[in-house]
């Protein structure tokens, strides 16, 4: 249904009650991170923490959703445990969908349940129904009995948490209908604060597409271009794997604690590897006709005859760089086996990967011993990374309690600050070079998806600051637009400023179709602002000292370079929020 409005849902588990209530700035912020930032600002308390009941967990999608292919994201919003500041994160599965057909282009909860409770959404009814008995399980047995709850098609979307959200680790992710996941900088434990152990989205209601000649004519052309073009078959046939080897070959792979950049016995874990051994069948998101979701298998024997039980277990590159390369394991089914751990923990896969990793050689240089890690580490122990997984999710202890609040907390407490590979949070699975590096430490959500500074610098070997720095902001610019469509970032080459307009057009957007550069830069300023105003200040990153020592195809890094680029960008950040 197309309106100048937003229609969103604010629900308070504290009082039980959900209203639908209008909220106008369509043509302001469009929908999707805009949409996200604009309630933040209308419904989160800036001053109290994190984990007050009054504050608000956010889900939003966009103006597109629904109607074009890869349409397919949802953002969540909140203020994270991991800095007590903004953040964003975006998950696919069929939660976008699923918000489309119940006619809800936000939802808002706030307050705290009085017992664990899970939250049904519908078009037409509301139910928060109490499941005490389900806190302290794990994600997959979570996800089984709630499927049998709340029964349903593919228009329903299962959110949950594990553990890891439960005991409000700043490590914790929200699993979104079992293979996507809202990741990084703490949902997990937002919702854990809240005593909300899942959401259920039924997608029960109508949707009815726009009735005129040229919508057919155009969906049938975007869908051409995202099915039968070289543009989009990497994701589906080797999917974002294929970049193990590449990086690899570049000395720009993340290996063991980012001791080093390439390791020339990889191809244990190339996305050809797990392609030939481990790969099951392709998935997708709702309303995605690519398949990017890659599955594979993991196998155990569990009583003493010979009987297995197998499980599939999603792998991208991102799980396999934090699993694998950072953990110098080297064998595809003893990463899927670790990111397994993960994800039935309810853990951002990439920042415990990350944290392990940083563990790992702190315990190889003496800096803490069995006493803190509880088991052994070493660089390629499959078996102790799975038993650690548990333990950081629980918080066994006060080690794994501090390294569950991020790596740079254990490191500031228990020393290693040198080596902690943090770039505002855990790192991503690139080593590529200073653009990079600063693109993810001091970008809004210190996620690689926020830029393509990894991209820039394979292509670029000048040095040029001014360059650079007109690149990440521009490129921020242009992403920002499709995250607020809410646009899977893999068609950002298909989905241009100029099909966007045509597909908003088309729809009956036409006043966001023909602003679609001022209102980028109004949601990239809104926020810009929202983070700074939270608490955040990139005059405050810093980029750890293993950051300065790694030697990529390119060579070293160039430390005046790097320094000169987070100086350039800080102030282009806090200049732009001033225009």
């Amino acid at each position: 249904m197309i309106r100048n409005y937003f229609k969103v849902l604010l629900y308070d588990l504290t009082l039980r009650k959900g209203t639908f209530i209008k909220v106008d700035g369509r043509e302001e912020v469009a929908g999707g991170s805009g949409l996200a930032a604009l309630l933040f600002n209308k419904y989160c308390n800036i001053k109290d923490n994190w984990d007050s009941p009054e504050q608000s967990i956010i889900f939003t999608i966009g103006p597109l959703t629904g109607y074009f292919p890869l349409m397919s994201k949802t953002v969540c919003a909140f203020k994270s445990p991991y800095h007590n500041q903004y953040a964003e994160s975006h998950g696919g599965g069929r939660s976008a969908l699923c918000m489309r057909f119940a006619d809800i282009d936000g939802i808002v909860i706030t307050g705290k349940a009085n017992r664990p409770s899970c939250l049904f959404i519908g078009s037409r009814n509301l139910e928060l129904r109490e499941v005490h008995y389900l806190w302290g399980m794990d994600v997959q047995v979570t996800g089984k009995i709630l499927r049998n709850m709340f029964r349903g098609s593919g228009h329903r979307s299962i959110l949950r948490i594990g553990p890891a959200g439960e005991n409000l680790s700043p490590m914790a992710c929200i699993n979104v209908d079992t293979y996507r996941h809202f990741g990084r900088l703490g949902s997990g434990a937002v919702m854990g604060s809240k005593n909300l152990k899942a959401i259920v989205i039924q997608g029960d209601g109508n949707f009815s597409l726009v009735e005129n000649k040229d919508y057919p004519k155009l969906f049938h052309d975007v869908f051409k271009q995202l099915t039968t073009t070289e543009m989009m078959s990497k994701y589906h046939n080797l999917g974002t794997t294929e970049n193990v080897a590449v990086l690899n070959e570049f000395k720009s792979l993340p290996c063991k604690n980012l001791q080093n950049t390439s390791d020339s016995e990889i191809k244990g874990i190339t996305g050809e590897t797990f392609a030939n051994d481990a790969l099951l069948r392709n998935a997708a998101c709702a309303g995605c006709p690519v398949g990017c979701i890659h599955i594979g298998f993991v196998r155990e024997k569990f009583m003493e005859e010979n009987q297995y039980l197998y499980r599939q277990v999603s792998y991208d590159h991102e799980p396999v760089f934090a699993s694998g390369s950072m953990l110098g394991v080297k064998n595809c089914f003893s990463v899927l086996s670790i990111i397994d751990a993960a994800e039935k923990m309810g853990l951002d896969i990439m920042s415990s990967g990350v944290a392990l990793a940083w563990a790992t050689e702190a315990f190889e240089k003496g800096i803490i011993t069995v006493k803190e890690t509880i088991i052994p580490l070493s660089f390629g122990n499959a078996q102790s990374y799975k038993e650690a997984m548990f333990y950081l999710a629980t918080g066994a202890n006060d080690f794994y309690k501090t390294l569950s609040q991020g790596t740079m907390n254990a490191a500031l407490k228990y020393k290693g600050e040198d080596f902690a590979c943090v770039l505002g949070q855990e790192m991503a699975g690139y080593a590529t070079g200073e653009v990079f590096f600063t693109s993810q430490a001091l970008g809004l959500r210190h996620s690689h998806l926020d830029s393509a500074g990894y991209s820039y610098d394979l292509k670029h070997n000048d040095k040029n600051i001014e360059k650079a720095i007109e690149f990440l902001l521009n490129d921020e610019k242009a992403r920002v637009f499709l995250t607020s469509m809410v646009s899977c970032l893999f068609a950002r080459n298909v989905y241009t400023n100029e099909l966007l307009k045509d597909c908003l057009s088309v729809i009956g957007y036409k006043n966001i179709a023909d602003n679609i550069e001022k209102i980028s830069v109004e949601i990239q300023k809104l926020r810009w602002k929202t983070r700074i105003s939270t608490g955040y200040d990139p005059e405050n990153i810093k980029i750890p000292k293993r950051f300065f020592e790694i030697i990529t195809s390119k060579g070293p890094i160039d430390a005046v370079f790097l320094n000169s680029l987070t100086q350039e960008y800080s102030r282009r950040i806090m200049s732009l929020v001033q225009e």
